[in-house]
């Protein structure tokens, strides 16, 4: 099947380098505003845009400035399950926050972030720091453990492990049939998780493992894909563009 290569913007990467990698998103009261709706409008609760804002009331006043999002600017060599641990938060919920189809992301590119939950501050209420500071050592100590045992998961597959030259191609070109060389028909699924390789070095059919990608199906071939050299299915040339020329392991994990 006919596949469209990309290769790597090296400009991109060392404008992107240079970005600032943290920012917040402001939001400026109208005239009718209220925390609540306000918080409604971007997803949060009147909770967070207290905490997020360090208020000492719900009055709010136009024109007044409040912190609604946080951004996070992508740098070389990020991945979106380190941007997630990071920021405490999950793969899936960076992905639904910033319409992510796949795990591809480019270096510049900026991804929108929320802020946990918190207890409205109140001065009618008395609460104890020390609870309250345990049971956040708690939850940090399973989130911990829990994100060890996903790490291990997706970081440590079990199996045959190569270090190949990997590129991106997609069905979506003029002339392409879309169906691959072991007949998954990937028009049908453009967000397939499918890759093209040199039968020789990995047997069709294999489950595998793409640093960088996840868990695939090798289930192409291609005429320059010769040796340790794979590529892998992207649902847009936008995101083949994205993923351009990478040198990644792949994790043979069955036949």
């Amino acid at each position: 099947m006919k596949k469209i290569f990309a290769s790597m913007s090296m400009g991109l990467l060392l404008v992107g380098a240079s970005l600032s990698t943290a920012s917040a998103e402001d939001y400026s009261v109208q005239k009718g505003d209220n925390l609540w709706t306000i918080a409604n409008q971007f997803e949060l609760t009147v909770d967070q845009l207290i905490e997020m804002n360090n208020l000492d009331t719900t009055v709010i006043q136009p024109k007044q400035k409040l912190v609604v999002q946080e951004a996070y600017t992508v740098k070389k060599d990020d991945t979106l399950y380190g941007i997630a641990k990071a920021h405490h938060v999950t793969v899936d919920e960076l992905k639904e926050w910033n319409g992510l189809d796949s795990d591809i992301i480019l270096v510049g590119q900026k991804l929108h972030m929320k802020s946990e939950g918190h207890e409205i501050k109140n001065e009618s209420m008395t609460r104890s720091k020390q609870p309250k500071q345990q049971s956040k050592q708690v939850k940090e100590k399973a989130t911990g453990q829990q994100e060890k045992n996903q790490s291990n998961r997706q970081e440590q597959p079990e199996g045959k492990t190569l270090t190949v030259t990997a590129t991106a191609y997609t069905a979506q070109c003029k002339g392409c049939s879309g169906v691959t060389a072991t007949g998954i028909n990937l028009n049908h699924d453009r967000n397939k998780k499918v890759i093209a390789v040199d039968p020789n070095v990995i047997p069709l059919g294999s489950r595998v493992h793409v640093e960088g990608y996840g868990y695939a199906i090798a289930g192409d071939t291609g005429g320059a894909i010769k040796g340790n050299k794979i590529d892998i299915h992207v649902p847009t040339k936008q995101e083949a563009k994205k993923w351009g020329v990478r040198t990644v392991k792949v994790t043979v994990l069955d036949k």
